[in-house]
Order: structure tokens, then sequence, then C-alpha cells
């Protein structure tokens, strides 16, 4: 390809991101984004550096401004579209896989990956510690990965995606271990738990860390399916330890976690290489400076840490509640997890077709975008009111029957267990209390994700992230008092009235981008 046709090839990109650039400084800004660099500049185009480059776009582009007339859009039509709604369903459910094994592994096996029905409390207390620090922590580095990484992607520079992926895994591991090391710190100078109590918390912490950053990888490459393998050949490893070797759980389940962590990584690299080999450019690019890599992922970082606080924070506060046994600030209430931990499974089908009608959603904004003038902006903000509420009905009626099913299916789980097993899982009454707010909470939250995920896809997380962190205080709080002035369970409420406000929040978010979508399109573009 001649530098002529790298040129003119190079300008239709930059007019796609952006038809009318203000000067040539935005073009420069949209060159680096776009994973330009001076070394690349002058390498292609023989210019001094990436400015010179974006001087040269800006005088080609005053010579091509020209009136394009609006093309038919083809929309996707019978069989194309079933298919695809088909594929982004199976793909919502299948990053909700994991979770389903792993209760599933819980109820028939008393076991997981990282779980265990028999633990003593000092134990599980321990584990859950770990495990939500992990999710806590690592949260803000998911979300910056997935975007980041789909930016790449989508341009079809999978060495970039892998060369920013590494980078945030490496800054996560780091930030682990810092925590890790200010863990043991802080314990020896209060001492908060035990030292076996610590050296459980650091090393579940630490291993589910790895796991969670590898599975963000995964889902941006499209391979779910592999890590819910993966999570399924780890608790097979446990269950070779424990039942056939006769080794202690918890030492099956952190040489498990080992394994399969290693086992991500190496696979994570395979298939961005793979990818590399399939799909990439024969010269070697340069990521853009981390400062505005930084600026671009901000918002979705902060999303993902206040997000899994949001999801955890009504658990430290039902465990952290003093009664009369009470050996440590945070001690586990088994009763109340059990009953959320089923109550999550409501999430899953609504997480499938949450995939599919955005999509759909996002389609359709894209050919109307192509097909609407500027003046008929009202005309465009009534369809797509239109097709937001009967998304609204979608997930509503997806959401009654997930929690219908989910609830059916504990009862009818429950009394099988008693006859075969004499085993009553669902004894307590707070198990059963909370598990219905949960289920009802987790509703409520399904309308929120879908939601956010709209706003993300029209580039507004800073919108999402002004929602969810009154959500979070809100489920602090509440959760907080009523705990005090009542029974632990009551920690439950927060959640559920959390769940409210982050709802009526991103819906008025919704509204307000719908009522000024072409404005919101002009801005994302």
């Amino acid at each position: 390809m001649s530098n002529t046709d790298k040129f003119t090839l190079l300008l239709n990109e930059i007019l796609e991101r952006q038809l009318q650039p203000q000067d040539q400084y935005e073009i420069a800004a949209l060159l680096e984004s776009m994973g330009w660099n001076d070394v690349r500049a002058a390498k292609e185009f023989g210019v001094d550096d990436i400015f010179d480059l974006s001087e040269k776009l800006w005088d080609a582009i005053q010579t091509k401004i020209s009136y394009n007339p609006i093309a038919k859009v083809e929309k996707l039509r019978g069989l194309s579209l079933l298919i695809e709604m088909i594929r982004s369903f199976l793909r919502g459910l299948i990053f909700a896989f994991p979770m389903a094994v792993s209760v599933a592994a819980m109820l028939n096996l008393k076991f997981s990956l990282w779980s265990y029905q028999y633990l003593s409390l000092e134990q599980a207390t321990s584990i859950a510690i770990g495990t939500i620090l992990s999710f806590i922590v690592v949260g803000g580095f998911t979300q910056a990965i997935a975007r980041r990484g789909f930016f790449y992607i989508i341009q079809g520079y999978y060495y970039l995606a892998r060369k920013t992926t590494i980078l945030f895994i490496l800054i996560g591991f780091g930030a682990c271990l810092v925590i890790s090391v200010f863990i043991i710190l802080f314990n020896l100078i209060f001492n908060m738990f035990s030292l076996n109590m610590i050296l459980l918390i650091v090393l579940y912490f630490f291993f589910l860390t790895s796991i969670w950053l590898s599975v963000t990888v995964m889902y941006i490459l499209k391979k779910e399916i592999t890590f819910t393998g993966l999570i399924i050949f780890g608790i097979f490893l446990v269950y070779v330890m424990f039942k056939v070797l006769n080794v202690d759980i918890i030492l099956s389940q952190l040489i498990s976690l080992l394994v399969v962590s290693i086992c991500s990584i190496l696979l994570v690299l395979y298939f961005f290489i793979s990818a590399e080999n399939k799909r990439e450019r024969s010269i070697a690019l340069k990521l853009p400076r981390f400062s505005i890599t930084l600026y671009s992922v901000w918002p979705y970082f902060f999303y993902g840490f206040l997000y899994f606080s949001f999801l955890f924070i009504d658990r430290v506060n039902a465990w952290s509640k003093n009664e009369e046994f009470m050996p440590y600030i945070i001690w586990f209430r088994g009763q109340y997890e059990l009953g959320l931990d089923f109550a999550l499974l409501t999430l899953i089908i609504p997480m499938g077709v949450s995939e599919v009608i955005v999509s759909k959603l996002m389609l359709d904004i894209e050919s109307s975008q192509k097909s609407y003038l500027a003046v008929d902006s009202e005309k465009l903000y009534k369809q797509f009111m239109r097709t937001y509420k009967r998304m609204f009905f979608f997930i509503f009626i997806s959401t009654c029957i997930s929690s219908y099913t989910i609830y059916k299916f504990l009862i009818w789980y429950n009394e099988i267990s008693m006859k075969i097993n004499g085993e009553n899982i669902l004894s307590s009454e707070i198990t059963i209390f909370v598990l219905l707010w949960g289920i009802l909470s987790y509703a409520i939250l399904s309308f929120c994700l879908m939601n956010s995920v709209i706003l993300f896809a029209l580039s507004q997380p800073k919108m999402v992230v002004r929602s969810i962190l009154p959500a979070l205080l809100t489920n602090m709080i509440i959760g907080f008092v009523l705990s005090r002035w009542f029974e632990y369970e009551f920690a439950v409420f927060g959640l559920f009235v959390g769940s409210i406000v982050f709802f009526v929040l991103t819906t008025k978010a919704i509204v307000k981008v719908f009522n000024n979508l072409d404005y919101y399109l002009y801005a994302a573009s």
C-alpha cells in the first residue's frame, strides 16, 4: 500500500471518529487515542512527530469538506437478527455461568473452589473477608481492562489490547500486594485477627484477585466458556484432593486456586498471541501516554470499585453487628450469606436478556444516527423512549420469571434434600427473610445494570458513577442503622433501598440522555 493510500485510509478513520475536528490539536488527540505516537508517525509517513502528521491531516480535511446525503441504512432482519440476538443472550448468560456452577457445587458437593459448608466460623470469616476484598479491590481494574481492551480489539489492535491488559493486571497485582502487606502490618499493630486468619485472608484475596482479572480478559476476548471450564476443573481438583486423597479442604482449595490462576494467565496470553498472529498489523505499535489511558478509564475504574462495594456493604454491616458472641470485629453469619447467595442467582436470566436488548438498542441507535436529520431530534427522542419502555417490560418479565423460578427451585431442592439427606437448608427464618428481600433487591438491581450498560454504551460513565455513589451511601447508612437498631439480618434493607436509589437515578439519567440523544451521540462520536 502506497503512502498516499495509507494517508487516505487514516484520514477516513479520523473523519469516522469526528466528522468536523476543531483543529489539528484535536486530531493529534484522536491519533493518540487510536494508538499513534511519534515513532509510528515517523515510520509510516516520514513526518517529524504526531503533531506534524495532525497538521497534514488538518490541511487535507479543509479541502475535503463536502455534503453527504443521508443514505439508507441496512438493518439486520429475519434470521440474521435472530442469530445475533441469540448470540447476545448466550453471551450475557455464559458470563453468569461460573456463579451458577459454584452454587451448584455447594448444593451437591458441599464445597466449591473457594467455599465449604462445614468450615469453622473462623475459617469462614477469613475466606469471606478475602473474597470480598478481592472483588472490591479488583473491581476497578476489571472495568478498566474491559473498557480499554474492547477499545483496541474493536479496531483490531490486539497487540495494544494485550499490552494494556497486562499493564492493568500488573498494577492490579501490585495493588493486591501492597494491600496484603498493609493488612499484615495493621494486624500486627492492632491484633484484630489471629495469625491463621490473616494468612487465610491474604492467600484467598491474592489468588481470587488473579482469577477475577483473568476472567475479565477472557470476557473481552469472548472466551467466557473457557473460564467456566476452568472453574469446573478447579472444583474437580478440590474433589480429587479432598475426597479421594484426603487432603485438608483449605489446602485443597488453595492448591486448586493456584493452578486455576496460573492456567488462567497462560490461557489469556495464548488467546491474545493467537489473535495477534491472525489479525494484527505487521508494524510494531506503541501505547499512547499512560496519562491519556488513565484519564479515559478512571470513571470506569471508579464505577467498578463502587459497584462491588455496593454488592457487599450489607454483608459487612450484618457481620459486624455486635452480639453476645463476637470474638472479632467481623464475624461470618452463614444464614445471612446463604440467603443472599441463593438470591444472587436471580440475576442470571436478566443478564442474558439485558445483553440482547441493549445490543439491539445500540444497533437501532447506530442506524437512526445515520437516518435522522438534526431537526428530527424530537422524533428520535420519542422513538427511543418507546424502545426503552419495551426494554423495561422485557427485563421486568424476565426478572419475574427468574425470581419465581429460583424460589420454587430452592423449595423443591430443599424438599429433596430433606428426604435424601435429612438436611433442611431453609430451616432458618433468617435465611428465608434475607432470601426474599435479596431476590427483590437483585430484581431491582437488574434494571440498574441495564440502565448502566446503556449509559456506558453512549460513553456516559460519569452519569453511572453519580448514580451509584448515593446508592452506595444509602445502602451503607440504612443497613448499618437498621442492623444496629434491630437484628443483623435487617442489613438487607440497605441493599433494597440502595437498589431503589440506584434505579431511580440511572432511569433519570437515561431519560436525560434520550431527551438530548443527538447531542450525546455527537459527544460520544
